[in-house]
């Protein structure tokens, strides 16, 4: 265990290096934040004081994106697919199949880092964002309900980091793997809640999407802080992810075994 510690604490120094950089992506990447609030003001104009859609208030639906984006800045997976499938490709994974290190564990340790690194980089920007709406701010309702939100954090991150790895894992058959990941990325960018929450949806179509991991990357973790998943519907969202984050795992396993099967690398 203590050489994936000292994998994180490696992989935090070299993420601190491009701190001007992930200040600069976090910065940007509020903007688009800024305009949804502005485009959901505009749609909650039209409504009575105090309406509401598909259950959200105009502060719930502001605060929604808030939670999102706290969420978001915790659990996203940075580049780290990309960074596996070059290992992959330029034969870097050699030195770990002679090495007493689990290359999964060693991503994942990695991962951990790079996100300690971006959420100290995020924390300003992220609280002047916070502070610009603590109008619209929500305490959740106990401590249960916080305790529920930090697992439900860290098995969205476990789910997000599995499924990334998951298919970097695809390098070992295809030379070039960015159109996949984009695909999956457009599909966790509309499935997951982060361009809105799914409840707005048909609930045919909110049937179908829960029984993918995606709501469960985002959605699940902001609806269980704004206390709008509890009870039976809490309990068979956990079963839900955490079933996932087991399956993502497995797959990883998988593709990893079958993948070094057809892996081979010259020289070195």
């Amino acid at each position: 265990m203590k050489k994936y510690w000292h994998v994180i604490g490696i992989g935090i120094q070299n993420n601190l290096t491009y701190r001007v950089n992930y200040l600069t992506r976090t910065l940007f990447s509020f903007i688009p934040l800024f305009a949804m609030v502005s485009l959901w003001r505009a749609v909650y104009a039209g409504k009575a004081p105090g309406g509401s859609l598909s259950g959200f208030t105009e502060q719930e639906m502001i605060f929604y994106y808030l939670i999102v984006a706290v969420v978001d800045v915790l659990t996203a997976v940075n580049e780290d697919d990309w960074q596996i499938a070059a290992d992959i490709r330029e034969g870097n994974i050699s030195w770990f199949l002679l090495k007493p290190i689990d290359y999964l564990w060693y991503r994942f340790s990695l991962f951990l880092a790079g996100r300690a690194a971006f959420t100290g980089m995020a924390c300003v920007p992220l609280a002047l964002f916070i502070f610009c709406f603590r109008k619209n701010f929500m305490l959740p309702h106990d401590a249960a309900v916080f305790a529920a939100f930090v697992v439900s954090l860290a098995l969205a991150a476990m789910l997000q980091f599995f499924i990334s790895y998951t298919m970097a894992m695809l390098a070992f058959w295809f030379l070039e793997i960015s159109t996949l990941i984009f695909i999956l990325f457009a599909f966790e960018y509309l499935a997951s809640g982060h361009l809105f929450p799914i409840s707005l949806l048909h609930p045919a179509v909110q049937h179908v999407l829960l029984f993918t991991p995606f709501p469960y990357q985002l959605y699940f973790p902001a609806g269980i802080y704004m206390g709008k998943i509890s009870g039976a519907q809490l309990e068979r969202g956990f079963l839900a992810q955490v079933l996932w984050v087991l399956a993502a795992y497995a797959l990883a396993r998988f593709a990893w075994a079958r993948g070094i099967r057809k892996y081979a690398a010259f020289g070195g």
